[in-house]
Order: structure tokens, then C-alpha cells, then sequence
């Protein structure tokens, strides 16, 4: 064997070893990379399944039923009102305390409504609550500079296919309870990552009787609109 032929068989042989070494830690780390994305876009959609059982309790209590859609949803939010409970000055402040006892003894008919008009009209030194209507893009979401209505949608990474959503009514131990689930399939959350790391994936939850993704709420059995990764 000349010394050429040695070489080539020699630079031959380092490749063979290199690329046998990359396929080993390719192997390695294809399932360790595709389990960190996995997790970044759990992330993101779990917080979107959040807002939207946020929404649903929301309207829920305005409503007394849950949407099947999130564009009702956007609606409810964009136009809707919910009522709270506003607390006009201090239990403690004993001044206000007696001048409101006072006004209240003097017209015992006098409603918190009033009281509120009373205050608005000037007279600040008043202790009462009173149950008003504010719209819901002013009550929640408030400190989310992150927060996107139109988001809520759409699956995210899945290149736009849209939230699975239901909402019906079912009777629970003779009573009409009120149901909604909204849900992510891992085949359209994870998109574009390895294909055959979800399909193993997708079985592995089948096997535990467990949804093939993410999400929120039942509408076969009551769970208190427990996310499923809770």
C-alpha cells in the first residue's frame, strides 16, 4: 500500500469515525431539544388557555353559562360589563363612619346608589359600597402589557389553526351545570418540530388515558376548569 492510498484510507476512516460520533450525539439530543422547545411553547399556550378561562369565568358570572367560541369571547371583552363591588372610604375612618350612620338614620330609605350620587355630587366624607357596572377590558388584564385579545384564537406555533373550543350544558347529579373546554393537540402545537418524537409523545398520553395536548376545562366531566397541566 502506497503512501497516498494510506492517507486516503486514513482521512476516509476519520470521517467515517467524525460522522459516526455526530450521529450518536445527534441522537442524544434530538429528544433533549425537542423536549426544551416542547416547553417554550407550553409556556405560551398555557398562558393563552388561562386568559381564555379567565374570559369564560367572566362571562360566566355576567352570563350564568359559558361561549363556544373565542370571537364571543372577544366580544364579551371589547363591549361586555361586569358588575363589582366598589368601596367607597374607610370602615376605619370613624369621622366618615358616623357622618354616613348619621345621613343613613336620617333617611332610612336611602339606597348605596344614592350614597354614590351623594359622593360624586361632592361629599367625599362617606363610608358605603355599592355593586357597579364597569366595562371588562377595564377590570381585567389590566397589568398584562403582554396581553392580545386577538391571540387567543389561534394555537400558537401552529401557523394559525385555531383553539378547539365547547361549551354546553349538562345535568351532574340532577342539576344543569354550565361546561367549557378549550384544548391545544400537541399535532398542531408542536408543528414543525420532530414528527416522529410527537407521534411518540401522542402515544405515550394515550397510554395514560391522557389528552394528546394541552387543555383547560371538561365537557365530560366537571373538574372546576382545571388545566390539565396542573
Amino acid at each position: 500500500m502506497n503512501k497516498a492510498v494510506k492517507i486516503i484510507l486514513e482521512i476516509l476512516l476519520l470521517c467515517g469515525i467524525v460522522g459516526f460520533t455526530y450521529a450518536i450525539y445527534s441522537s442524544i439530543m434530538q429528544p433533549v431539544n425537542f423536549n426544551k422547545q416542547k416547553e417554550k411553547r407550553e409556556a405560551v399556550a398555557i398562558q393563552r388557555l388561562k386568559d381564555i378561562r379567565t374570559l369564560q369565568s367572566a362571562y360566566k358570572s355576567v352570563t350564568g353559562k359559558f361561549v363556544s367560541t373565542v370571537d364571543s369571547l372577544k366580544a364579551f371583552y371589547e363591549t361586555g360589563k361586569m358588575s363589582i363591588v366598589m368601596q367607597i372610604g374607610s370602615a376605619d375612618d370613624s369621622i366618615a363612619w358616623e357622618h354616613t350612620e348619621k345621613i343613613k338614620k336620617a333617611n332610612r330609605k336611602i339606597t348605596p346608589e344614592m350614597l354614590l350620587e351623594m359622593y360624586e355630587a361632592g361629599d367625599k366624607n362617606l363610608v358605603f359600597s355599592v355593586v357597579t357596572q364597569i366595562p371588562v377590558k377595564d377590570t381585567l388584564f389590566l397589568h398584562r402589557d403582554d396581553f392580545c385579545i386577538d391571540s387567543l384564537k389561534t394555537i400558537p406555533f401552529s401557523g394559525g389553526e385555531p383553539v378547539e373550543m365547547e361549551a354546553e350544558v349538562r345535568m351532574v347529579s340532577g342539576v344543569p351545570v354550565p361546561l367549557f373546554e378549550a384544548r391545544m393537540p400537541y399535532k398542531k402545537l408542536l408543528k414543525g418540530l420532530d414528527n416522529q418524537l410527537r407521534i411518540n409523545l401522542d402515544s405515550d398520553r394515550r397510554d395514560q388515558n391522557k389528552y394528546e395536548g394541552l387543555q383547560v376545562g371538561s365537557i365530560t366531566a366537571p373538574n372546576n376548569n382545571a388545566g390539565n397541566w396542573e
